[in-house]
């Protein structure tokens, strides 16, 4: 079922998130990789606040390349979210409410997405030159040295998605396995 929601999230629109929904975000998403979830985990464990506030708000596994003309930012594809496992339940249990990337993640993640009420999108990965069509505007907001892996917010509309896993424990890689089993039978 295709789904328009609005970022940061709110509860109600989590609720009404199912695995497999296809989903069009628009509003404020954050970018952050391996690098930037390392600094990030470091500045926490000395007591100093996020670049951004997790709470309510979604985390895209992305490192764009170059912007090209006048476009805001290059090529905008999700890497690979098992990369950042390590780090998404502390942030999930501090208040973030949607994570994008591609791939599976651990039972860590995935109970930390249902203990947290959260959701894990999927974006499709070989798109992100037409991804970035849907982001009007970026802006590093932390570790600038970091290069692509940098911290950004990004402005969005209607960014396709595809919920994976979703806040009450039902994750897509595993229903359309058996989804397809069945069919074959």
């Amino acid at each position: 079922m295709d789904k328009y929601i609005k970022a940061p999230l709110s509860e109600e629109e989590i609720k009404d998130l199912k695995a497999g929904d296809y989903v069009y975000i628009t509003g404020t998403i954050y970018t952050a990789r391996d690098a930037a979830h390392k600094r990030m985990e470091e500045a926490l464990d000395r007591g100093e606040e996020l670049p951004f506030d997790v709470r309510g708000n979604i985390i895209y596994y992305m490192g764009p390349s170059p912007a090209r003309g006048d476009r805001p930012i290059g090529s905008a594809g999700p890497t690979t979210a098992s990369r950042m496992d390590r780090y998404a339940p502390r942030l999930l249990d501090m208040g973030l409410k949607g994570m994008i990337g591609k791939g599976k993640r651990t039972k860590e993640v995935l109970d930390a997405v249902v203990r947290n009420q959260a959701v894990y999108f999927a974006a499709v990965g070989g798109a992100g030159a037409l991804l970035s069509k849907r982001i009007l505007r970026s802006d590093v907001i932390a570790y600038e040295d970091l290069g692509t892996e940098a911290v950004r917010r990004l402005e969005v509309e209607n960014f396709p998605v595809i919920v994976v896993a979703d806040r009450c424990g039902n994750n897509l890689y595993e229903t359309a396995i058996e989804e397809y089993r069945t069919e074959e039978t």
